[in-house]
């Protein structure tokens, strides 16, 4: 399984959704760089259910073990190695649908790429539990990225058809991570918060958008052509789970615009040359600009509900439907924000070492 990302900073995770446990492994990391474990078990609180509505009710404490890499308060410069064990499973669920496939899931492609010999419970490998460690990662990464002034954070920029404020693209965002729903608008969140219940109610899902911005990254950083700062970011947020959609400044948009309408023009300001707008999301050329790195990513809705579905049943060979009983989101997109956040530090820190 692809599950290794990174030049610089290299992580592998492991584990499945319910096994014994998950966890990560980080090489490349600088040594000497003070963790503070509180602010790591703060921001992994912010992905677990229960902070949002909506959530699963599977309660995990997400209790984590560094094995390696860390010694008084600090990396060593070693890999760094993590785990996090699982108490809360309920496999049972998932007996009757081993030979009914799931819409929406990697039930089938799984069974394809490997034959039937991955483990499906839970998603297995495929889930969004794998999540965990890749936001213990990033939690790593935001430290040290703070420590070289670099600030990311992230909001829900829709849930559905409601829309948040979004960002404004040239300054510093708002730190809305304390909220259960984290918006900028309150009366916004408040209708979020109502179409996740009214849905939850109904057995039913639905997807949305997390907006994520990067203030303090230097300019002249990436690459042009194929390893540009854009497909480096990309690549990992793809790795995350219910991802189906990124774009960066404008994103789609500039489609619709002028170039009169959508260059970014510089000027001179007293720390130097900036920019006037930040249509492009702080990128050009595959290289940072110097303003604010700004992209946005869609999620799909939770494809386990309720609802009965149309799907196959592998033992008979015929059509048949499914009904899924066990304990999921039904929406997963304020559980992700913490965790785009964090796959957008690694991004950026293996970026920064790398350069």
């Amino acid at each position: 399984m692809s599950s290794m990302w990174g030049n610089k900073i290299r992580i592998s995770l492991f584990g499945e959704s319910h096994g014994k446990g998950i966890g990560v492994v980080i090489d490349g990391l600088p040594p000497g760089e003070p963790i503070d474990t509180e602010r790591i078990a703060q921001h992994m609180k912010r992905r677990s259910p229960g902070f949002q509505p909506g959530a699963t009710a599977r309660r995990e404490g997400d209790e984590i073990s560094v094995i390696s890499g860390f010694y008084n308060g600090k990396t060593t410069g070693t890999p760094l190695c993590a785990m996090i064990g699982n108490s809360d499973t309920r496999s049972v669920d998932y007996d009757k649908l081993v030979a009914k496939p799931r819409p929406g899931h990697a039930d089938l492609t799984g069974l394809a790429r490997y034959a039937g010999a991955n483990d499906p419970r839970g998603g297995g490998h495929f889930s969004g539990r794998l999540t965990a460690p890749l936001t213990f990662a990033g939690a790593v990464a935001i430290q040290i990225l703070n420590r070289r002034g670099i600030t990311v954070r992230a909001h829900i920029a829709s849930i559905g058809t409601i829309e948040d404020t979004p960002y404004d693209p040239t300054q510093t965002p708002e730190d809305c991570s304390e909220r259960s729903l984290p918006v900028l608008s309150e009366d916004r969140g408040l209708k979020m918060r109502q179409l996740i219940e009214t849905l939850r109610d109904e057995h039913d899902s639905i997807g949305g958008v997390v907006e994520c911005m990067a203030t303090g990254f230097p300019a002249g950083l990436g690459r042009p052509i194929f390893d540009n700062m854009e497909s480096r970011i990309a690549s990992i947020l793809f790795g995350v789970p219910a991802v189906k959609g990124v774009e960066f400044g404008r994103g789609f948009k500039v489609s619709q615009f002028k170039g009169s309408q959508n260059n970014d023009s510089p000027y001179m300001a007293e720390e130097g040359i900036r920019l006037r707008t930040n249509h492009a999301g702080g990128i050009e050329g595959g290289i940072s600009n110097g303003m604010p790195i700004l992209f946005r990513c869609a999620f799909k809705p939770t494809p386990s509900i309720g609802k009965p579905q149309k799907t196959v049943n592998l033992e008979t060979m015929t059509d048949d439907t499914v009904e899924i009983t066990g304990r999921h989101d039904s929406c997963i997109v304020p559980r992700a924000v913490p965790v785009i956040e964090s796959a957008a530090a690694i991004a950026l820190l293996d970026i920064l070492l790398e350069d």
